[in-house]
């Protein structure tokens, strides 16, 4: 049935489709200005006004900045710390989601209290550096995986898409003779897919996006990772890493602002990959998560 819209309705939504379409552009643009001026020669690229499209490309930034090795040791340190960091903390989260959807739980309540509160409340960047400190992570690898162990908001998610699942389905595999590992491995996990790819690619991006703990706990350079080689050349202006050992720049077909560019774009690449394959469950699983407290 075609429902008849009236006149106020009509031009609400397109006052609606008009405001939502400035947000978008002035949301991509900065975006797709980058991409612009990547590919932007060195001529293309001082010149003044909006950069939509370059007359005239070049590879010439991609290339410099694939040439420069630190790259490469910053990319593999980000795609291993991320790919054991959301393993970790996966299997971290979801379990202690699945201990507390157990109504039999020992003390359920206060271990859920003590979860909440530390949402409220942190010990601050010192006592988090001395404690890193006590522990042995200085200048360690695990310190990208070990800390990050723990997300509350993540676990309540779970946690609530863990009590979504009938009661009925848990007694009866106990009545099988199913113990809890196996209930929760081969029962809960399957059935709540939707939240669990939510909550990978929370995790998955939130450590392809760090840099602070490189740059609290970690001084050595063989262990620096993709985010932080980017702020030194981005924020810094550190684009030397990149020329060191090349041509004088004055002399090439691309110049800071266009290695930054590449830079930038290299670095987002394997998430815009990733994301429109985990996209379809996103919605999906905060829904879930939301139903029930």
């Amino acid at each position: 049935m075609k429902i008849k819209r009236t006149a106020g309705e009509k031009i609400f939504n397109v006052f609606n489709y008009i405001i939502l379409a400035f947000i978008g552009i002035v949301s991509l643009y900065p975006f797709w200005y980058t991409v612009s001026m990547s590919f932007s020669t060195l001529a293309e690229a001082s010149r003044d006004g909006l950069h939509l499209f370059p007359m005239d490309t070049t590879l010439a930034s991609y290339k410099a900045v694939f040439e420069n090795k630190d790259l490469y040791t910053a990319y593999g340190n980000t795609i291993l710390r991320t790919v054991l960091g959301t393993v970790y903390s996966l299997f971290m989260q979801a379990g202690f989601a699945y201990a507390l959807s157990r109504s039999n739980m020992p003390n359920r309540k206060f271990w859920a209290f003590v979860a909440v509160f530390t949402m409220l409340f942190n010990g601050g960047t010192i006592p988090t550096y001395l404690n890193i400190r006590n522990l042995g992570l200085l200048d360690s690898f695990w310190v990208y995986i070990l800390p990050l162990g723990m997300n509350v908001y993540n676990m309540i998610i779970l946690r609530n898409s863990f009590n979504a699942i009938p009661e009925s389905l848990y007694e009866s595999a106990k009545l099988d003779g199913a113990g809890d590992i196996r209930i929760f491995t081969q029962i809960f996990l399957p059935l709540s897919k939707a939240a669990l790819a939510t909550v990978v690619l929370w995790i998955a991006v939130g450590h392809w996006n760090s840099y602070m703990d490189n740059l609290l706990y970690v001084g050595d350079t063989t262990k620096k990772v993709l985010q932080m080689y980017m702020r030194e050349i981005v924020q810094d202006n550190k684009t030397e890493l990149i020329l060191s050992g090349q041509m004088d720049a004055s002399i090439t077909d691309y110049n800071d602002e266009t290695v930054k560019s590449a830079t930038i774009v290299v670095s987002m690449l394997p998430i815009l990959c990733v994301y429109p394959f985990i996209q379809k469950y996103f919605v999906k699983g905060v829904m879930l998560g939301s139903v029930k407290g």
